[in-house]
């Protein structure tokens, strides 16, 4: 009885260990050329300036981007983890910076994505591509190890008729399987769903959480790197007073397989 005992009890704690390890990532991170990434000189120091704030390396090492991976960028913004994830990638990997058209008739305001595609330009970042995606019929790049999305999910809420289950769907499909959507983005009240992402550029971290997994996704880690229980949730996140300081969530995603 003893020996059994100690058996169920040592196969417990193998099945414990190995989903344990099977959730972190799916190979083992590169820290060093993570922070290499981070330090490199050809950042530009507005984005240095950021980085205390923002722990793009934590992130990143969280994500579980590696060497030779194929990443999509969804809005990347002026480029801030563009540069970073490119980096990290190395030559043999891909970063695909998806950018938003403009809607069909409009030429207005500036060119999407202008501020990222000149990073692309530079031969620094030879591996990094500057693609655009309608919400409505998002064409993604195809069999993908991460798609990162960092402070601009509510974006795409705020787009009028906007389907995030959908949209979640196209970004399931893309992904191989066990591939990672890492979605990090500044927290709204609980409660709120979309209310507060044109007002104070923020969401519910319940309604990320739950148009993921009703897309097929299954909530792999969540990190608290970037919480602050004493923002409010009631200030606009541009806002002066909270601005590099709001409480942010992290959440990995991952498809199955």
């Amino acid at each position: 009885m003893k020996n059994s005992a100690r058996a169920i009890a040592a196969a417990a704690w193998i099945a414990t260990l190995a989903a344990g390890c099977a959730s972190i990532s799916r190979s083992p991170v590169d820290v060093a050329a993570i922070d290499a990434a981070v330090a490199d000189p050809a950042r530009p120091d507005a984005d240095r300036s950021r980085d205390a704030d923002r722990k793009p390396a934590a992130c990143v090492a969280f994500a579980g981007v590696k060497r030779g991976d194929v990443v999509v960028e969804l809005l990347p913004g002026r480029g801030y983890y563009s540069r970073i994830l490119s980096a990290v990638v190395g030559p043999a990997g891909q970063v695909h910076a998806l950018v938003l058209a403009r809607p069909p008739g409009s030429s207005d305001g500036p060119e999407p994505g202008a501020a990222v595609r000149a990073i692309a330009a530079d031969p620094h970042y030879a591996n990094l591509s500057v693609e655009t995606f309608r919400l409505a019929n998002p064409e993604l790049p195809q069999h993908v190890d991460v798609v990162w999305t960092s402070q601009n999910y509510h974006d795409l809420h705020g787009i009028a008729g906007a389907d995030l289950v959908a949209f979640d769907k196209a970004v399931f499909a893309a992904l191989k399987p066990g591939g990672v959507f890492l979605v990090l983005d500044h927290s709204a009240e609980s409660g709120s769903g979309a209310r507060d992402v044109k007002t104070r550029h923020r969401i519910d971290p319940a309604l990320v959480r739950e148009e993921a997994l009703a897309a097929g996704f299954t909530l792999d880690a969540e990190s608290d790197v970037l919480a602050n229980p004493a923002d409010s949730h009631l200030t606009g996140s541009v806002d002066p007073a909270v601005r590099g300081h709001t409480d942010q969530f992290v959440f990995r995603f991952r498809r199955p397989g």
